[in-house]
């Protein structure tokens, strides 16, 4: 691929990456406020309005940003990777950032799952997003010293 500056990747890898990290951060808000009104209604119930359907809701459209997100970062990542290097590999970001995809996927369809009926699925959700905070860690690092390879 010769395109003439792949700047303009970069810029949407930042930006997707930034928002991703908000997104994570307003899921984990929404995802503790979501269990603790419901393993105990009276704890926020003063504080915090409760309304269940309005949450559950704000907290999917926030976990489909998220993936939508995360997958745009690994096109942009391997579209940028093709077209600079020729190839895949040149990294440990590679390996971050398929793991953080995996998680990311693996959490949304156990998030789907969740009911009464399915008690696996709470939590290898929880699990997931307790990973994935790991890993949003290792490829944030990761990613910044790919960053390096590409600045002047």
């Amino acid at each position: 691929m010769h395109l003439p500056s792949f700047l303009w990747l970069w810029k949407i890898a930042a930006w997707s990456m930034g928002l991703s990290l908000l997104a994570y951060l307003f899921l984990a808000i929404t995802g503790i406020w979501m269990l603790r009104v419901r393993t105990n209604p009276e704890s926020l119930g003063i504080l915090l309005p409760w309304y269940r359907q309005q949450v559950r809701s704000l907290h999917y459209i926030i976990g489909i940003t998220m993936v939508s997100l995360v997958l745009l970062l690994l096109a942009v990542g391997i579209v940028g990777t093709l077209g600079h290097f020729g190839s895949l590999g040149h990294s440990p970001h590679l390996v971050a950032g398929l793991i953080v995809v995996i998680l990311v996927l693996v959490s949304a369809f156990s998030a789907t799952q969740i009911s009464t009926i399915k008690p696996w699925a709470r939590p290898l959700h929880l699990g997931c997003n307790f990973c994935l905070l790991l890993g949003f860690a290792w490829v944030s690092f990761s990613g910044w010293t790919v960053v390096q390879k590409y600045l002047p």
